[in-house]
């Protein structure tokens, strides 16, 4: 397998292009923004856009206001994806005829592979009706978000969101952006401590008969191995246990 690094994953964000076609809110201009920022994307392209720019897209925008900056406004689709190889028309409507249609998850794959080198643009439509029957077929594939099938509308920005992190996850192979710090797991020594203060405490405060504690101390030993325990987490439980059995100072008022 290939490993990815962060300098290929910046050379192919940078070779993506979001392009919203006639954009009636502002405010999905904005939230587009900060969906396309938290995946990676930053070239955003506005084709005919109502209102823009708009201090509503700059606040919804949050600290995605740089993408805006950057964003390029077209009269025409065809400006926005001229100098693209491979261009994909997000929808979710049903064509009598149309090109080929495949899921969001399918389309990022491709997506990966040709934004390597080449120019990719993700085609979205209006708020109200989605791509155009002319600005579908200006593109060589259709996605569409796999929704509830009795209710398939999305906000324009939630669908960017969408689009986007699936893109994110096929160009990272859904690796984290952060080194996850490793665990110390409690040894079995320290396990067999635990057990001993557990059964300890049990037996002081009546709940368990000391002269039979074993079928129910092999339920609890089988509970806690499930759990994993980490180091810190065995010195949390045997805290608690020391404090449940330390007789109580009485406050004087």
């Amino acid at each position: 397998m290939i490993t990815t690094t962060h300098s290929d994953e910046s050379c192919i964000f940078n070779n993506i292009r979001v392009v919203l076609c006639q954009t009636s809110h502002p405010g999905n201009i904005g939230s587009t923004a900060r969906a396309m920022k938290t995946m990676g994307l930053t070239r955003l392209y506005l084709v005919q856009p109502k209102y823009f720019p708009d201090g509503q897209a700059v606040s919804l925008a949050v600290n995605a206001a740089d993408v805006l900056d950057s964003a390029v406004v077209t009269d025409t689709l065809d400006e926005a994806i001229a100098d693209c190889q491979f261009v994909i028309g997000v929808s979710g409507k049903e064509r009598s005829l149309s090109q080929q249609v495949m899921t969001v998850r399918e389309a990022a794959k491709e997506v990966q592979h040709i934004a390597q080198t080449q120019q990719v643009a993700l085609v979205f439509g209006t708020e109200m009706s989605g791509l155009t029957n002319a600005e579908a077929d200006r593109c060589q594939v259709l996605a569409t978000i796999p929704a509830n099938p009795y209710y398939t509308s999305l906000n324009l920005a939630q669908a960017v969101q969408v689009m986007c992190y699936e893109v994110r996850m096929a160009v990272t192979e859904g690796q984290l952006h952060y080194d996850e710090k490793p665990a110390e797991l409690a040894s079995q020594e320290d396990l067999e401590r635990l057990y001993a203060h557990m059964q300890e405490v049990l037996t002081q405060i009546g709940y368990i008969n000391p002269r039979a504690p074993k079928k129910l101390f092999e339920r609890i030993r089988r509970i806690y191995s499930r759990a994993r325990l980490e180091k810190e987490e065995v010195n949390l439980l045997r805290g608690i246990l020391t404090l449940s059995i330390t007789p109580k100072k009485h406050t004087k008022y």
